[in-house]
């Protein structure tokens, strides 16, 4: 299990009912960090759409996280 801190945005934030939380999860990646938690909120955002950052620097989904890092999620952003 890791500590990671978890920070929503937008539509994230809205179905967190939170803007952050500290989580204890056993995630090897910025993926899973995101189906861990869209499993706990309900958010049904394709995975595509959305942007993360760990330790505040845009990231892959596929980036490594450590015990006591933060992961920031983004969802889709609409505009023209």
């Amino acid at each position: 299990m890791k500590s990671i801190t978890v920070r929503y945005f937008a539509l994230f934030r809205e179905n967190a009912g939170v803007s952050e939380e500290s989580l204890q999860l056993d995630v090897e990646t910025a993926l899973d960090v995101f189906e861990q938690t869209r499993d706990r909120h309900g958010s049904n955002e394709p995975l595509g759409h959305c942007k993360v950052a760990v330790n505040d620097e845009m990231a892959d989904w596929s980036t490594k996280v450590a015990d006591g890092d933060s992961v920031l999620l983004f969802p889709p952003v609409a505009g023209g």
